[in-house]
């Protein structure tokens, strides 16, 4: 598998870093390949600057940040407007428009993602708007199987917690396409 290297940005509380976390834990745990995750936050524990770098790949990872991703994730304005310009030409761009307005284009593949909305309007817990969120990264990139994120999902999670988290995670696969190309039954 060729690297691919993540950047989820928000603000403390969205769930970014825990977003970043489950995501190399099902590559390195269950999809049996090389994942680093590393985060940087503001000092404020809600509410403060959060960034997670995520790199996946089959081979050795030699440096755990990434300075040009192929996957952006902006959750919040400032986080656009801070590392909008660090995405590797013809990259996917994540956003949900409830939080990040496009001012200007940029040389990637965006996808403005109603996440928030569609949580809202589906599950109506917000708390779940990060494993809708890992359900759009993985519909659009499917850079560790769904079976692997279910796993993680439940070392985490149990019972009616864990059974929300899926409807979540699956909602946001939906949002960007469905199952096509995820071997869900492979569970």
């Amino acid at each position: 598998m060729e690297k691919c290297r993540l950047v989820f940005s928000g603000s403390g509380g969205q769930g970014v870093i825990t977003t970043a976390i489950i995501l190399a834990e099902a590559a390195v745990l269950f999809d049996k390949i090389k994942a680093v995750q590393s985060q940087s936050y503001g000092p404020e524990a809600r509410g403060g600057a959060t960034r997670s770098d995520v790199i996946i790949s089959d081979q050795q990872i030699n440096f755990p940040k990434v300075p040009q991703p192929n996957v952006l994730v902006c959750l919040t304005q400032l986080a656009y407007n801070k590392f909008s310009t660090i995405i590797r030409p013809g990259g996917i761009l994540i956003t949900d428009p409830k939080y990040v307005v496009i001012e200007s284009k940029l040389a990637a593949r965006h996808h403005e993602i109603p996440i928030y909305k569609s949580v809202m309007d589906q599950i109506g817990l917000p708390i779940v708007c990060s494993t809708c969120l890992l359900g759009s990264v993985l519909g659009l990139t499917k850079v560790v199987q769904y079976k692997s994120i279910v796993k993680s999902l439940k070392l985490r999670f149990s019972g009616k917690i864990l059974e929300t988290n899926l409807k979540s995670l699956d909602l946001g696969v939906g949002l960007v396409g469905g199952f096509e190309g995820i071997d869900k039954l492979a569970m």
